[in-house]
């Protein structure tokens, strides 16, 4: 499903759904899920404050769950990834191969 952006005063929040999945270098403990392209693409055009290994600040919204993090270029996937903590996924009761809906709001 396709992601929508809107502005607000704090950045531009994007909702969409993807599937969680396991870094195959640490499959030990990091899950992450892959923004769609056309996010990827329209955070990567937004104006932000550069920031280390292109990674861009954000705050997530996974079912009841709000944190702040980064998300990361991908350049196999050719999209930002975010890593979702174990906590929220207990929290959320999802696990790896589940499709959740999640916010991702940019921060300046």
């Amino acid at each position: 499903m396709a992601g929508t952006g809107r502005s607000t005063a704090a950045g531009t929040r994007f909702e969409f759904e993807a599937e969680l999945w396991r870094w195959q270098a640490r499959t030990d403990s990091w899950v992450f899920l892959a923004l769609p392209e056309q996010v990827s693409d329209e955070i990567a055009d937004l104006p932000l404050p550069p920031a280390g290994f292109g990674s861009v600040k954000v705050a997530v919204t996974l079912g009841g769950s709000r944190w702040s993090t980064s998300i990361f270029p991908d350049a196999g996937r050719r999209t930002y990834v975010l890593p979702v903590k174990a906590a929220v996924r207990r929290a959320e009761k999802v696990d790896v191969g589940d499709v959740v809906r999640v916010g991702v709001e940019t921060l300046g």
